[in-house]
């Protein structure tokens, strides 16, 4: 359960320590005292989403501390799976908001994320506020409601694994199922461009190939040139214009004379006859090039045309050899399976038959279990009505049976019949707003005993009931919270009169700033706070003996 709630710079609170007990907890305050404030400081420690402008001004973060002891063996685990450990059996969550946006989380004071928060929190605490009244206006939040109440989760596994492989094959059906004629153009088209693909004979590296050959052809007369001029350099040019060849010889031939005269010379020689038998063989080499080119004007128009065959084929079909050659494989296998996808779709249809046989009777299952959760379900909230003060109550079940979908074959919708012999209405044309309340309040009653989460938290749960009413709901919520924690923000005396643990929450101004305040009250507090709720700004005597009889009928 929730022990305590710190908070620091968050809105008009600058600092406070909310001390949380088992049992009732009420908290009560002038409108705009700062409730409001507590509930999104929650709501930011359970990881949701949070703004800056909760960030008091002038502050650089606000802070909120939240600490859990005795939790269940849900929240327990939920936080070993997360990958952290409990300090003696308590959870500390912390969160940081700072006013440039950014948010900081740790939990047992290791680092966090709001994500790994909001898993854990959604196992230690349930917020109901005054919007949550109008998903029962939404018939299509009806059937998560039942299920929630009926915990048939391995039944809708179940169903939801044999409804995927019926969904499954069904698309692989409609991905070959095409008539005859649209059938065979597209055979025709895979045909011509499997044809076209394979004449061609590619390979990979192809285009590479005789482009370099291109243009080697295209530059044949500069290549030509080109070694002529470095033959001529190395051998000599025409007349008595001797070569680099000759020249080294040359070079070498006095340098052999003096080569035993000392090492050094010895070296000269041989460096400058190394130099000589490479040019010699650089020059053998250029004349091999020389003898070895072939100008062909006619094979310069074949490669041309076999390059603009490669590039009309990747404009059709990708945009590289390799990509052509892909292309015309997958082409391939689609003509295949295109022209074996009778054979196929018959096997298909058998095997959609029996997963449609399955999954009917898994959803069949489910719809049974459904309807017979629902007369429980309907039973114990006509009687928390009927303790509500909304005696002849009567919910029934709208069901339609469907298609097949990921939730089953049901369409649900909760129905209202407020007098006897009336047939029952959708609650939208029925229920006013304080109405709303009991219903809701009388499913949580009908929810309670049925998760394992131990706290549970009502933001004005009493709006737009008040007297007998008002006693009833603040009766079902000290009954609700036998066992478990229930916190409760409420303006209604005969709630906050069941309280096991009352808190007030004050705003005072300082210094032309707004300051909150937390107050855990004892009993003559809790008299003043509930002759304040009664009689207003004037506490008289009377609301003061009205508070007194009020606790004591509580207890009693």
């Amino acid at each position: 359960m929730l022990t305590e709630l710190t908070i620091e710079n968050m809105a008009v609170i600058e600092k406070a320590t909310v001390p949380f007990g088992p049992g009732l907890n009420v908290l009560t305050g002038e409108t705009g005292a700062g409730k409001s404030i507590l509930i999104d400081s929650i709501n930011a420690i359970l990881g949701n989403r949070t703004s800056r402008d909760l960030v008091r001004t002038g502050a650089a973060k606000a802070s909120v501390w939240a600490l859990f002891s005795n939790l269940g063996p849900a929240a327990a685990k939920q936080v070993e799976q997360a990958g952290y450990s409990l300090d003696d059996g308590q959870l500390l969550l912390m969160r940081q908001i700072g006013a440039d946006g950014k948010s900081s989380c740790r939990i047992n004071g290791q680092p966090a994320t709001a994500a790994v928060l909001k898993q854990i929190g959604q196992s230690l605490l349930n917020i109901h506020g005054q919007h949550d009244n109008q998903t029962l206006l939404c018939p299509e939040k009806h059937l998560s409601v039942l299920d929630a109440y009926a915990q048939n989760e391995q039944l809708r596994r179940d169903y939801y694994e044999s409804y995927r492989v019926l969904r499954d094959i069904v698309r692989q059906i409609q991905a070959l199922s095409m008539d005859d004629a649209e059938k065979q153009r597209r055979m025709d088209l895979l045909r011509y461009e499997t044809d076209e693909i394979e004449t061609a004979q590619l390979w990979e590296g192809e285009e590479e190939a005789l482009t370099e050959e291109r243009d080697k052809i295209r530059s044949a007369e500069r290549i030509l040139q080109a070694l002529g001029m470095a033959q001529a350099a190395l051998e000599g040019a025409q007349g008595d214009q001797p070569g680099a060849v000759e020249l080294l010889e040359n070079a070498s031939r006095p340098l052999d004379e003096i080569a035993e005269i000392s090492k050094e010379y010895r070296q000269l020689t041989d460096r400058a006859g190394e130099l000589y038998y490479a040019a010699q063989e650089f020059a053998a080499d250029i004349g091999t090039a020389l003898d070895t080119f072939d100008y062909d004007g006619q094979r310069l128009e074949e490669v041309e045309e076999r390059l603009d065959l490669i590039h009309r084929l990747e404009r059709k079909y990708g945009e590289s050899v390799s990509k052509v050659l892909e292309y015309g494989q997958k082409a391939a296998a689609e003509l295949e399976q295109i022209s074996f996808c009778e054979e196929k779709l018959d096997e298909l249809h058998a095997q959609r038959a029996d997963a449609l046989k399955g999954a009917r009777a898994k959803a069949d299952a489910l719809t049974k279990n459904r309807k017979e959760a629902f007369e429980r379900f309907a039973g114990q909230i006509a009687q928390s009505l009927a303790f509500l003060n909304m005696p002849g109550i009567r919910l029934a079940l709208s069901y339609t049976q469907g298609k097949l979908s990921s939730t089953g074959q049901d369409e649900v919708e909760f129905l209202i019949s407020t007098n006897p012999g009336e047939p029952p209405k959708p609650l939208s044309r029925i229920a006013s707003g304080g109405e709303l309340s009991r219903i809701m309040l009388a499913i949580k009653s009908a929810m309670a005993d049925r998760d394992e989460i131990d706290t549970v938290i009502y933001d004005e749960i009493d709006t737009g009931v008040s007297g007998l009413a008002a006693g009833r709901i603040g009766s079902k919520l000290k009954e609700t919270s036998t066992g478990r924690q229930v916190i409760c923000v409420t303006h209604t005396a005969q709630i906050a009169a069941q309280a096991d643990e009352h808190l007030f929450i004050a705003k005072q101004v300082q210094n032309n700033r707004a300051y909150t305040q937390v107050e855990r009250l004892d009993e003559a507090g809790r008299v003043k706070e509930l002759a304040r709720i009664i009689s207003g700004d004037k506490i008289t005597e009377l609301a003061l003996a009205n508070a007194r009889e009020m606790l004591k009928l509580a207890r009693t």
